[in-house]
């Protein structure tokens, strides 16, 4: 299975629950109803709804009937689109280190064809060196596992990480690489992960991946002030599906927030649009990168 086979299975899910969603309302039936109609909770349907969940055929079979589907190609095409929403991610190998809530990002990000980002603390994951990523991943694991257990970490669970981080970044030079747009805070290039050359790695692949067709890197100066990614880092993915929503990714110390209201993502859309806006364009970045490099 191609990486894109499997991210295309999120979006169909994301697409199968929304047509349920759609077909439910219309016929004036609860969510507790449509529960119990296939022996679930209100919840259950909730997250089926939201694509968030796998759909076992018996289920779709009996909800379409509930909501009044009795046309057999309509049927038999929302039935196909269950079983190829059930497809198994390449991800999934990585499930040993991979956070549930995770899982739906990765597979989002796959099928996106548009992928925008602001990033304050550190360099974006699909931009790392696998040398600045370690030594993140290493960061961050004994954050976790914190000052109790002294701080200790297994190598093997830092190694597979970055593993699967150099994986996802396969999709910007795919064939059918997404278009990506990047505004890097200058925080995100002053605070060292890893040694001097650690950095000046980084540094010198972001600006040789600047160079790429579909990449648009910018970096927001600390000369600018304040600016309109006052809230905090953010990923915004749009599909080439007309039927998916954009949404907005916003990733916590515990887990994360998956935006898709048209107002909230409208708000996200024009923090983005002022970013590149106030940001210096491309080239200038790339200057601005050049100089970093030169005192790294």
């Amino acid at each position: 299975m191609t990486a894109g086979e499997s991210s295309g299975s999120v979006v169909r899910r994301i697409l199968l629950g929304s047509q349920l969603r759609r077909l439910r309302e219309a016929r004036g039936i609860t969510r507790e109803a449509a529960g119990y109609s296939i022996r679930a909770s209100e919840s259950k349907i909730s997250r089926m709804e939201l694509g968030r969940v796998s759909f076992k055929s018996r289920d779709v079979e009996d909800l379409l009937t509930l909501y009044g589907v009795t046309d057999e190609a309509e049927r038999a095409a929302l039935l196909s689109l269950a079983k190829e929403a059930n497809l198994t991610g390449w991800w999934h190998s990585y499930s040993d280190v991979l956070p549930g809530w995770f899982q739906t990002y990765i597979g989002l990000e796959g099928a996106a064809s548009l992928i925008r980002v602001y990033e304050v603390q550190f360099i974006n994951g699909l931009l790392q060196t696998e040398a600045y990523a370690h030594a993140v991943v290493e960061r961050g694991l004994k954050a976790a596992a914190g000052r109790g257990a002294g701080g200790k970490v297994s190598q093997a669970d830092i190694d597979r990480r970055v593993a699967l981080r150099l994986e996802r970044q396969k999709l910007l030079v795919s064939e059918r690489a997404p278009q990506f747009r990047c505004v890097l805070d200058e925080a995100a290039l002053r605070r060292p992960y890893g040694d001097r050359e650690v950095m000046r790695g980084q540094i010198q692949h972001l600006i040789e991946i600047s160079e790429r067709p579909n990449v648009t890197l910018q970096v927001m100066p600390f000369t600018f002030g304040g600016h309109a990614g006052e809230s905090g880092a953010f990923t915004m993915l749009s599909f080439p599906e007309s039927d998916l929503s954009d949404v907005v990714y916003l990733e916590q110390l515990t887990g994360a927030l998956y935006l898709d209201k048209r107002e909230e993502v409208a708000q996200y859309e024009r923090a983005m649009a002022e970013l590149q806006e106030d940001c210096p364009d491309p080239a200038d970045s790339r200057d601005l990168l050049r100089g970093l490099l030169q005192l790294t």
